[in-house]
């Protein structure tokens, strides 16, 4: 019978405190608010050489690069269809219908996401590890899966298959 084989890491380090809002129900947004998010993230495959499926500390490592992006910085989604966002000068402003934010550029990411949801969090998060891991490792894992909790018993996770 093939084996298989998981390892998984989330530590309290593996976090991002983060404001954010998000378009929902076709038209309608939510109001200014943040979270401390934490990621979790599982790699499938086979063993190496060193019998393991990819080294714990290289993970955690490379995860905490991508968390630390994000970590004390308003998310701002560039590919909304209602929520604009547009870089001025040293200043980031945001409309949806009537509403304007105006923040300091330096406070900011900007996110080729459609949504700042939990769901395309971690699927910005995966496709940011994956392509990490194959820079710095020259290793893609068969399955890449990257969990995103805004609160307790709160998560969305995304899959990636090689």
């Amino acid at each position: 019978m093939p084996e298989s084989f998981k390892v998984r890491v989330t530590k309290d380090h593996l976090v991002f405190c983060s404001g954010h809002f998000i378009s929902y129900e076709g038209d309608k947004c939510e109001r200014l608010h943040g979270h401390n998010y934490r990621a979790t993230v599982e790699i499938e495959g086979g063993l190496d050489e060193n019998q393991y499926v990819f080294d714990f500390i290289a993970l955690k490592n490379r995860t905490k690069a991508v968390t630390d992006e994000l970590d004390h910085y308003m998310m701002l989604p560039t590919g909304n269809r209602l929520i604009r966002v547009e870089p001025v000068g040293d200043s980031v402003r945001v409309r949806y219908r009537d509403r304007e934010w105006v923040f300091p550029r330096g406070d900011c990411v900007l996110l080729p996401i459609e949504n700042t949801t939990a769901e395309l969090l971690a699927r910005y998060i995966a496709e940011r590890l994956r392509d990490d891991l194959r820079k710095h490792h020259n290793y893609t894992p068969e399955v890449l899966r990257v969990e995103v909790e805004e609160n307790i018993g709160q998560s969305a996770t995304c899959e990636l298959r090689r």
